[in-house]
């Protein structure tokens, strides 16, 4: 069952109004609005308004709608409190209750309470999720955990797949599929194998979804929405339903279509909406000149990450199948994660470089742009030996900075570029180096993090949602909108570095 309709949907020439205008400094305020009385009713009043002669758009929204509050506003920093004891009191701000239905909302209801990351993210989003998890069994909160695991096997249900967050205007796209991590992350907290057994249907119902048109390909390198006939076999593309502009965006994509010359709004705008869909938004990996949005690209970029996250869904449906007692659907999904592995061996590692790399439709030739992307096969076990030692040395040579690893190494002005650094890709990289024997390079750019999130915490009290990694004590540069404070998957994962080095 879809979601409900859509706030532009819903007020027509009141949204285009509102979002065209600039009518607040951020184009999500409006969306997650809450309308004072029936939205039809206000939208009539709208068109009524507009013709009299002492008209004002902003005095008319403020007196229909309730509009939203970060998150954590009422929460006082206080950089002389320790850090832990700093994100456990966060972890009950960032919680929200079971959520009531209300269809004059643009939020999707979920059954469970759940961790929001902060800011103007009022909502949970998809991936953030599992690197806040990381934090919450370190706080011994997996009854939250569980809570979560539970909602996005709701969604699942509900809406046939996880959207990239819980809001209508999201539900055209998911975000990268870590749902098979946090059911592996729960079994492992309670101890019980059961787990994978219980969310099993969920696990083949998201496969579902980002294979969906497999069965319709034949041709070599032919795609369709998220999927790419290669070698007998299939890879993965990220991909948006919608080829309309965002609506908590929607100014900003309109101008961006204004400066394009692909010829295609509509071509322009699934790509911005695909790149979403990856949780980098954005980056120069989906530039085709590797520094403009007007040469987005991403529906033509067959990502590496993407590729070893839907390995390991394919691995943890093949062990909850065995769980489960179904022996013929096991060997299936042992085989499908076996022809992956061999296809980011063969295909994403690049000889010349060393490294991991996106490849590029139609010709699956590699993408020109060099990320911590290239960390994901260390992370799920994919890479040989002798490709992990490669991308190790690279990633302490090029990519370690004073303050961690850095995204790329372009200085585009995007936020997922230089010269930032992100909590997911910091473990993802520990993890990964470590996973090979490389503690120790594991450890100096881990520490660096760490370093770097606490030396901006004693200065403001706040944990962020990203950090310049290349001049400590800067700001993250780039970004649609300010860098926001909470954080979800910074406090996950600094949390999880500080209990690895025993840090209190």
């Amino acid at each position: 069952m879809l979601p409900r309709r859509t706030p532009d949907q819903i007020y027509a020439e009141l949204f285009e109004a509102v979002q065209s205008t600039r009518a607040f400094d951020d184009s999500k305020t409006f969306v997650d609005a809450i309308p004072k009385a029936d939205p039809a009713k206000i939208l009539e009043s709208f068109r009524d308004s507009v013709q009299g002669t002492e008209y004002s758009l902003s005095a008319f929204v403020k007196s229909n709608f309730q509009l939203p509050a970060p998150n954590g506003k009422q929460f006082s920093a206080d950089p002389r409190r320790p850090v832990r004891q700093h994100i456990e009191l966060l972890w009950d701000i960032l919680t929200r209750s079971a959520d009531t239905d209300d269809s004059n909302s643009s939020l999707i209801a979920l059954p469970q309470p759940y961790v929001v990351p902060g800011g103007r993210f009022r909502e949970v989003y998809y991936w953030d999720s599992y690197f806040t998890m990381l934090g919450l069994a370190s706080s011994g909160r997996i009854d939250l955990i569980e809570n979560m695991v539970g909602n996005f096997a709701y969604l699942i249900d509900r809406i046939g797949y996880i959207p990239n967050g819980n809001r209508t205007y999201y539900a055209t796209r998911s975000q990268p599929p870590f749902f098979a991590l946090m059911v592996e992350l729960l079994a492992e907290h309670k101890q019980d194998r059961g787990v994978y057994r219980q969310f099993l249907p969920q696990l083949l119902k998201e496969y579902g979804f980002w294979m969906k048109g497999s069965d319709s390909l034949g041709d070599q390198a032919s795609a369709i929405r998220r999927v790419i006939a290669v070698d007998d076999s299939y890879l993965n593309r990220y991909w948006d339903d919608s080829d309309r502009p965002r609506q908590e965006s929607h100014i900003e994509d309109l101008d961006l279509a204004a400066t394009s010359d692909l010829g295609s709004a509509a071509v322009l705008y699934r790509d911005v909406c695909s790149a979403c869909e990856s949780g980098w938004d954005f980056s120069s990996r989906w530039f085709a000149d590797e520094k403009s949005m007007v040469s987005i690209r991403a529906n033509r970029v067959v990502p590496v990450d993407l590729n070893s996250i839907l390995f390991k869904l394919e691995s943890v449906i093949a062990t909850a199948s065995r769980i489960a007692g179904d022996s013929t659907c096991a060997a299936i999904f042992e085989q499908r994660a076996e022809r992956r592995q061999h296809l980011i061996q063969s295909l994403f590692f690049d000889q010349q470089s060393g490294f991991f790399r996106d490849l590029v439709l139609p010709d699956l030739r590699f993408s020109n742009t060099q990320s911590l992307a290239a960390a994901y096969p260390l992370f799920f076990q994919l890479a040989t030996p002798k490709q992990a030692r490669s991308v190790a040395e690279k990633i302490q040579n090029e990519f370690l900075k004073t303050g961690g690893w850095v995204t790329t190494l372009n200085h585009s002005g995007q936020q997922w570029d230089a010269p930032n650094g992100w909590a997911p890709l910091q473990w993802l990289v520990f993890v990964g180096l470590q996973n090979y024997g490389f503690c120790g390079e594991a450890e100096n750019g881990a520490r660096r993090w760490v370093d770097n999130n606490l030396s901006a915490y004693k200065q403001s009290g706040k944990l962020l949602e990203k950090y310049n990694v290349e001049a400590v004590g800067s700001p993250a540069a780039g970004g649609e909108y300010a860098t926001q404070d909470g954080f979800g998957w910074t406090n996950g994962v600094l949390l999880s570095f500080m209990d690895a080095f025993g840090l209190e």
